[in-house]
């Protein structure tokens, strides 16, 4: 059985030369090589140890501990991200006067609109990761993605609201562009 190395430990590979190992990887060791740069390597390729150090007790990188938590809560979660309201609709409120002059205005605080306008985008996202993760065929999906991104269309009046445009909606750009 190999012996497990860890950071900091020096190797020689037969082609890439001399390196040192940087990280531990579930499936390997990163090495940095002098005149090859950074290479993921398996944890039986053929490396001549030069010096070994020991490898700490934990053998799984944080980072890739953050990255495989991250990418289960995105597809899973039905967490709502933190979008922020633009600052000029902050205390502000929403009033919904029928045509009728018998009936009563309806009077809605905008951050309690726009708090459900994320959620309704949120939900559209977390529709979009299940239709692609379905076992429906690849035309089924493309339909139904296309149903998806028309709702987003409809929903781009909203996006006066929000203060950064990363969070927009998007809808269909080449029906934008079609119609300009």
């Amino acid at each position: 059985m190999q012996t497990l190395l860890g950071v900091g430990s020096r190797v020689e590979h037969p082609e890439f030369g001399p390196g040192v190992i940087i990280n531990l990887k579930s499936n390997g060791y990163t090495i940095t090589y002098i005149n090859h740069g950074v290479r993921v390597m398996r944890f039986d390729a053929p490396l001549t140890v030069i010096e070994a150090v020991e490898p700490d007790g934990d053998l799984v990188s944080l980072l890739d501990v953050e990255q495989a938590l991250s990418r289960v809560l995105q597809k899973w979660a039905d967490v709502t991200e933190l979008v922020p309201l633009g600052d000029k609709w902050k205390g502000g409120k929403l009033i919904l006067k029928p045509g009728r002059a018998d009936l009563a205005s309806k009077e809605l605080p905008i951050d309690t609109f726009f708090h459900k306008i994320v959620m309704v985008r949120d939900r559209l996202r977390t529709l979009e990761q299940r239709v692609n993760a379905s076992g429906l065929d690849d035309e089924s999906k493309v339909n139904i993605q296309q149903y998806i991104t028309r709702v987003y269309g409809s929903l781009t009046s909203f996006n006066v609201l929000f203060k950064h445009a990363e969070h927009q909606f998007i809808g269909d750009k080449s029906s934008a562009d079609a119609m300009a």
